[in-house]
């Protein structure tokens, strides 16, 4: 069997087929290029941050957030520059702004859910528009006559199903594969979120609360 020309013959689904197979893949390269934990979490970044906090050398700091384009330096940065409000609010602005920016990473992989849903079925409505030319061909032939008409017909209009499955299972396995590195990296850039908090930030908020006054004071 000549795979390119089973495909030759598969008719307008295969070319929809074929585009959407080019998108998939160009999707899948971009997303596992740029959507890597370097870019979101970088694990070196809180290990570099907190001694410069600690120390108050908050010039040198905003060098090295400056110098790092990653989601965590920029939610770093916006606790550095509010570092003087309650924790609480910190950590839900920090919170939000790490839960926007991973949601705009998987937007940008959804394509591939897309075309994991479209491909099998532009497929499947090439099989059926085969399968009725295939039977045209038999009924303007009178009858069956060489049955070789109605299995060539009908191999050529499958190619269309075996096609779709083709782009949509790798697509759909690219998907998921997506899907669990956003939560691997989501989980790194909480932690490093919360060290800050645990390390920095809450301590330096219960030094500055007043004390408490003894009990039966007046």
């Amino acid at each position: 069997m000549n795979l390119l020309d089973q495909l030759a013959a598969g008719g307008a689904g295969i070319v929809v087929i074929g585009v959407l197979s080019v998108v998939a893949l160009a999707v899948a390269l971009e997303r596992l290029w740029r959507f890597r934990a370097e870019a979101i979490a970088p694990r070196h970044l809180v290990e570099r941050v907190l001694p410069l906090w600690q120390a108050g050398d908050f010039e040198q700091l905003a060098t090295v957030l400056a110098a790092d384009r990653s989601t965590a330096s920029r939610i770093v940065a916006f606790l550095v520059q509010h570092r003087r409000l309650a924790a609480s609010a910190l950590a839900t602005r920090a919170g939000e702004m790490a839960a926007l920016a991973l949601r705009r990473e998987q937007q940008k992989a959804y394509p591939l859910a897309v075309i994991a849903t479209i491909a099998p079925l532009v497929g499947l409505l090439g099989t059926v528009v085969g399968m009725i030319e295939a039977f045209h061909v038999i009924a303007f032939a009178g009858g069956l006559g060489d049955p070789a008409l109605l299995a060539g017909g009908i191999s050529k209009a499958l190619v269309n199903t075996a096609a779709g499955l083709a782009v949509a299972l790798p697509a759909l396995g690219m998907h998921h594969y997506l899907r669990n590195r956003l939560v691997s990296v989501g989980i790194d850039l909480e932690t490093q979120v919360n060290r800050l908090f645990d390390e920095v930030l809450l301590p330096a908020e219960a030094a500055a609360r007043p004390p408490a006054e003894p009990a039966g004071a007046h």
